[in-house]
């Protein structure tokens, strides 16, 4: 059985505590934001693959649980000290494979190739950290994860979810955005040492590239066409 496989090592919740939780993640976003989808239609109807998006607020990956049709998993790292309770209780009630910051992220990437590899979906954000506002180079271990499990990657754009409390806090909604773009990849590494590394550098890049496509120029970062 490929679903058995697939979680022989990683136990998410049941499909109905997560069913719940996303009918929740919509109805607030929907609440307590102006918010608006752009590419739906880009998302794989089936077999696995890798989501990723730029990582602003600490808020962001509910916007992977409101967009994926098909139950996804997501790699996720502590939430941090000023983040709203909610939000660290959150991952625990969706069921998420737990990455060590500033750690060994072994044991959770093989998890993920696995559901990769068995028709899931992985839901991921390459910069590991929503300390800035504007895009930052990706850790690699999603340039490592794309590169091993050889599947589509689909990027997206989050722009606003860093004002949804600061909105809130006045009253007011903010305007929150998604853009989803078309899939790209899959990727193969298959160097070795230093070879290994530049490829894995390559993928890294590009895959920022791509999302940083997806969002304004002044929150491109690293990876804006502007010299200044």
């Amino acid at each position: 059985d490929p679903m058995e496989k697939m979680y022989r090592d990683f136990r998410p919740r049941p499909p109905w505590v997560r069913a719940i939780l996303k009918g929740l993640i919509k109805a607030a976003l929907w609440v307590l934001t102006d918010y608006a989808v752009e590419g739906e239609e880009n998302i794989p109807k089936d077999g696995g693959f890798l989501v990723v998006a730029n990582h602003f607020s600490f808020s962001d990956p509910v916007f992977f649980v409101d967009i994926l049709p098909r139950q996804a998993e997501f790699m996720a790292g502590a939430a941090p000290l000023h983040a709203p309770g909610w939000v660290k209780l959150l991952p625990s009630l969706y069921g998420v494979i737990p990455v060590t910051r500033g750690g060994s992220s072994r044991e959770a990437l093989r998890i993920a190739e696995g559901v990769l590899k068995n028709g899931g979906i992985i839901g991921i954000f390459p910069e590991a950290g929503s300390w800035a506002q504007v895009l930052r180079p990706a850790r690699p271990g999603t340039s490592f994860l794309a590169s091993r499990a050889s599947v589509p990657v689909l990027p997206v754009g989050i722009e606003g979810s860093y004002e949804i409390f600061p909105a809130l806090k006045r009253f007011q909604r903010a305007k929150v955005r998604l853009k989803i773009g078309k899939p790209f990849g899959p990727y193969k590494a298959e160097g070795r040492g230093r070879e290994r590394r530049e490829q894995l550098d390559a993928i890294s890049h590009d895959i920022m590239a791509h999302i940083a496509e997806l969002i304004p120029p002044e929150r491109r970062g690293s990876y804006s066409d502007d010299p200044a």
